[in-house]
């Protein structure tokens, strides 16, 4: 089994989470009484719970986030349905309509400056025999 090597600057966050849990493992079922660079068990506990509680604070900011994404989805939908009903409102409006400069200014095409949509294809060339 290849024996690795640590530093504080080639150890991804989740190889660290892993290994964290690795050696209090190893050590508690091992060696719990057992003291190792001047530290007990409780000790290092104590000196990498701030990683572990960095991590259980990510993860409640990532359940955090669904949920504020969620509410902004739902408030999008009722936003939009909103804009609906004022842009239908303004093109039923006699004083402004489709061809208004207030409906162009909330980023539609107005009436007069559409495309008929209609498009005429090319007839295929004869062939000469």
């Amino acid at each position: 089994m290849p024996v690795a090597t640590y530093t504080t600057m080639n150890i991804s966050p989740i190889k660290a989470e892993a290994k964290i849990s690795q050696v209090v493992t190893a050590w508690e079922t091992l060696r719990p009484e057992k003291t190792f660079s001047g530290l007990t068990l409780t000790q290092f506990k104590a000196a990498v719970q701030p990683s572990l509680n960095t991590r259980t604070n990510i993860e409640t900011l990532k359940d955090q986030l669904a949920a504020a994404q969620t509410l902004r989805d739902d408030a999008d939908k009722a936003s939009v349905e909103a804009i609906l009903l004022v842009v239908n409102a303004v093109k039923g409006d006699p004083a402004e309509g489709e061809d208004g400069e207030l409906y162009e200014a909330m980023g539609y095409v107005r009436k007069s400056e559409r495309r008929s949509g209609l498009s005429r294809g090319k007839k295929p060339a004869a062939i000469a025999a």
